[in-house]
């Protein structure tokens, strides 16, 4: 599976779609729909739960560091945008191998 990944210009970051539905049975990276990545979380969307349980889920699946997750718009919205710190091709590959499972 080929995944299209926005980066920054002149940085070593990128910029991924993400669909969170809160309220889930468990915290998972469900599949990417178009550029879209759909995310399950089991936590309610309030006082800042989700996104903290988005960061950490993106941090254990992509195995990073947190602080290289950022939410840059959808902070309270259920389409984020998210800045990872990393190469566009690496963070392919590693999605793709998460959505092969």
């Amino acid at each position: 599976m080929i995944i299209e990944i926005k980066k920054r210009p002149m940085t070593k970051e990128t910029i991924l779609l993400i669909k969170v539905t809160p309220q889930a049975s468990k915290n998972e990276i469900i599949y990417l729909e178009g550029e879209t990545l759909k995310v399950r979380l089991s936590v309610v969307p309030e006082k800042g739960k989700a996104n903290k349980a988005l960061i950490q889920l993106l941090s254990k699946k992509l195995k990073i560091s947190q602080s290289q997750i950022t939410i840059v718009q959808g902070q309270t919205s259920r389409n984020k945008k998210v800045s990872i710190a990393m190469e566009p091709l690496e963070l392919k590959e590693r999605l793709n191998t998460l959505l092969k499972d």
